[in-house]
């Protein structure tokens, strides 16, 4: 699906959910998510290119996959979260939207942890 296609699907989707919005608004919430889901689907094509170019880059590095499969974990639930939030802020639940991101801002940093010690430590081996 080419970025024109995704825009003429969202503002598609955006005409219908303003439209239902006024008759029967969890209809609207419903189309809304329906519509994330196609378009974080339609790109998994770009998504899965990305990640092999990802892994070969930190084979080619030698580096721990490990460490790249926590970097992507971290940026997963980032994306995540905010589609929640945006769901949530789509069906009026602002402050419901504003827990979904601290819960995903608490959980990314508890993942970050092993990455921040794996670079001060190398930080540190490399101080005389």
């Amino acid at each position: 699906m080419t970025i024109i296609q995704v825009v003429a699907l969202g503002l598609l989707a955006a005409v219908f959910i303003l439209i239902l919005r006024e008759s029967k608004p969890e209809l609207a919430i419903f189309l809304s998510i329906a519509v994330g889901v196609i378009i974080f689907l339609s790109m998994m094509n770009y998504i899965s290119s990305v990640l092999y170019i990802l892994e070969e880059l930190t084979i080619r590095a030698d580096i721990n996959l490990l460490y790249l499969n926590t970097l992507l974990k971290i940026i997963g639930i980032a994306y995540i979260a905010e589609f929640g939030a945006q769901v949530c802020r789509d069906a009026g639940e602002g402050t419901t939207a504003s827990k979904i991101e601290f819960a995903g801002k608490i959980i990314i940093l508890f993942l970050a942890i092993p990455l921040v010690v794996v670079v001060l430590e190398t930080i540190i081996s490399l101080i005389p």
